[in-house]
């Protein structure tokens, strides 16, 4: 089931991010946060966790992409999903929460950046309504490497219009 992330599912949240970045395809960064941190970071809207038996699978929450009003309505979206569920339609679900949420919160923009590697983030993406609008060539490194990431946005066809 999905529902809001709660402040006790912090240990399940940073093990699945850790399990995320273990894989060094899902993001730039090497480790978790803290959970102060990975609060500061993402809106107290739009944190969404699936549950299964009692046990937290995977999450999805928005990030704001700047502090300057104009952009209230613009978010990034992070979804990750413990790897021994990866390919079971968690993330899916997930994304088709957080897309609903966000436009009940006002948000018209959804922003991802993600490695083009990572086909199965693509086409997650794409299955939901994103639509890829950019590359950033060799952008930062992560592990010695420079890496390219993919923009990808969805526009929302209720908010914003």
């Amino acid at each position: 089931m999905i529902r809001n992330l709660h402040q006790n599912d912090a240990p399940a949240v940073l093990e699945i991010y850790r399990q995320g970045l273990e894989t060094g395809e899902a993001s730039f960064e090497t480790e978790p946060p803290d959970w102060p941190g990975w609060q500061a970071k993402y809106h107290q809207f739009c944190r969404l966790v699936w549950e299964q038996d009692g046990e937290v699978l995977g999450w999805a929450a928005l990030a704001p992409v700047s502090a300057r009003d104009c952009y209230r309505g613009v978010a990034e979206v992070s979804i990750y999903v413990a790897t021994r569920y990866l390919g079971h339609g968690i993330g899916s679900r997930l994304m088709a929460a957080l897309v609903e949420e966000s436009e009940r919160q006002g948000i018209w923009s959804l922003y991802s950046s993600i490695f083009p590697e990572n086909q199965a983030t693509r086409r997650l993406h794409l299955k939901h309504g994103f639509r890829e609008v950019g590359m950033r060539e060799r952008i930062a490194q992560r592990g010695g490497r420079w890496r390219d990431t993919l923009i990808l946005e969805r526009r929302s066809i209720t908010v914003g219009t």
